[in-house]
């Protein structure tokens, strides 16, 4: 099998990828053909099969792992694949490990280091409600600890929650150290759940998509719904501070546009929001980075940063 991030234009490939996506379609001419998206753990590929009335064409649907035989071709710069004869692979010719895309980080190790920033919170209420979410609940850590943070835009891949969520504490950490006026209980415990409803926003791999929960309600309003049930379980949990953390979750996009119900108003807030800013820009643009290879310097239009994005000089060596 032939991993996706080798893939070059001109190349036939043959093997067994995850059908991620699947779609019928007409071309203007009235002709049939069928829209897929191919999937291994290093990333995804568009695909076309343009006949699916072919002998060498069997019957298949999303999220089947799919043996495929194709010609690698390039659309408006993007590879895509011609894909010539498809069918359902069996389940003893495949390894799901090697289509679910993962975090190039351990997973126990990345754990444990984000339990190192609940143990920097003194306040007693906060530091019980991180152990409730974080300990005691094993069923959320395991699958806090497989998700992703994303369905595409940044650590779209399993363990990428927890890659991302560590990243934000370690900014956090920093700006503890730095600016005295910013309360570090409530800022790490924040940091720690500001994304929790991802858990139940998006669904399990290898779909990785938005579950109803998550259309109707999204990450924040459940995040913050989450940190209110389990404080009203702490005994003498004051309602500022449970109002106060709340608050961090709502406000971490920063901006109503964004998604955020609230604007920041507290300094932790503030923080927060640079923090998750910060962590989820520079890993869109390590992402780019590595997809684009070796030997180019200019990277094309990129809607996020609004900007023709280009590697420095440190980059391309």
């Amino acid at each position: 099998m032939k991993y996706i991030e080798s893939f070059r234009e001109g190349e036939r490939i043959s093997g067994i990828y995850l059908c991620k996506y699947k779609q019928s379609a007409m071309t203007k001419n009235g002709k049939a053909y069928e829209n897929l998206i191919m999937q291994d753990k290093t990333g995804t590929v568009d695909a076309k099969i343009w006949d699916p009335n072919s002998q060498g064409i069997e019957d298949f649907e999303a999220l089947d792992y799919v043996d495929i035989m194709a010609e690698i071709t390039s659309f408006q710069g993007t590879l895509q694949l011609n894909v010539k004869r498809a069918r359902k692979a069996r389940e003893n010719e495949y390894q799901p490990s090697d289509y679910l895309p993962v975090s190039e980080r351990d997973i126990e190790e990345m754990y444990e280091e984000l339990m190192q920033f609940a143990g920097r919170v003194r306040e007693p209420h906060l530091r019980a409600l991180l152990e409730d979410i974080f300990v005691k609940d094993t069923s959320f850590v395991q699958a806090f600890k497989l998700h992703s943070a994303a369905k595409s835009v940044h650590h779209s891949f399993a363990g990428g929650l927890l890659e991302h969520t560590l990243g934000v504490c370690k900014l956090c950490g920093y700006y503890v150290e730095a600016y005295p006026v910013l309360n570090q209980d409530l800022l790490f415990a924040a940091a720690m759940c500001h994304d929790i409803g991802k858990v139940y926003e998006l669904s399990d791999f290898p779909e990785n998509d938005y579950t109803d929960a998550g259309q109707l309600l999204g990450h924040i309003a459940m995040g913050s719904e989450m940190v209110g049930e389990r404080a009203r379980k702490i005994p003498g949990f004051p309602k500022m501070l449970e109002r106060e953390l709340k608050h961090c979750i709502l406000a971490h996009h920063g901006e109503l546009e964004y998604g955020s119900p609230k604007k920041p108003a507290l300094a932790e807030a503030v923080a927060l929001n640079m923090a998750d800013n910060t962590d989820a820009k520079m890993e869109i643009l390590k992402e780019i980075f590595k997809s684009a290879g070796t030997g180019q310097e200019w990277l094309g239009y990129n809607r996020l940063f609004e900007s023709n994005i280009r590697k420095s000089s440190s980059c391309t060596n």
